[in-house]
């Protein structure tokens, strides 16, 4: 008879732990349903850089613990990177490919943690772009994508690629030629 109410106890501690879970994610996709990503354009440019990495997650810039339930990106997995001069494609395992484009990357940069995952120094890889904001009254909010490279040397080419096209859309210049001179 002692055998069966531990059985019960312990059954009835991981239904309640279960449910405070579920209940927990349920609302913090609520919280997040206003942002997402951006939607993929029909055509992008060459890709400039294609590789595999793990997706581990979006959160708020400087926040690196506090997850965010964006579409397409809320879930880790094994994902595939694409960025063109257009943006960055992220297309993770069982998600909606998630579009960042160009004009909304500020930048990338190394990381040695998120949310659920740490490693050995630098070795995330940060993305840091202004997320889609559905609510016009809502200011968009500016987020980091973390992932993994999978091959080594790859961190160093995502993070040139990303800042190479988000400094080529803030080096960009005016069409007209300015009235100085060089005289």
């Amino acid at each position: 008879m002692d055998k069966w109410i531990g059985v019960l106890i312990s059954v009835a501690i991981v239904a309640v732990a279960a449910w405070l879970m579920l209940r927990s994610w349920r609302r913090r996709t609520r919280r997040d349903e206003s942002l997402t990503s951006y939607p993929l354009p029909a055509a992008l440019g060459s890709f400039l850089l294609e590789t595999e990495v793990l997706y581990v997650a979006t959160t708020p810039t400087g926040e690196p613990l506090e997850r965010l339930a964006v579409a397409g990106l809320a879930f880790r997995g094994a994902a595939r990177i694409e960025i063109a001069p257009e943006g960055v494609v992220l297309r993770v395992a069982g998600e909606s490919a998630s579009f960042l484009p160009a004009d909304r990357v500020v930048s990338a940069g190394e990381a040695s943690y998120a949310i659920d995952r740490g490693v050995e120094p630098e070795g995330l890889v940060a993305i840091t772009w202004i997320a889609h904001v559905a609510d016009p009254d809502t200011r968009a909010s500016h987020v980091d994508s973390y992932l993994r490279a999978r091959y080594p040397g790859d961190s160093a080419r995502i993070i040139a690629a990303v800042n190479d096209i988000a400094a080529a859309r803030a080096a960009s210049r005016p069409e007209k030629e300015s009235e100085a001179s060089d005289d």
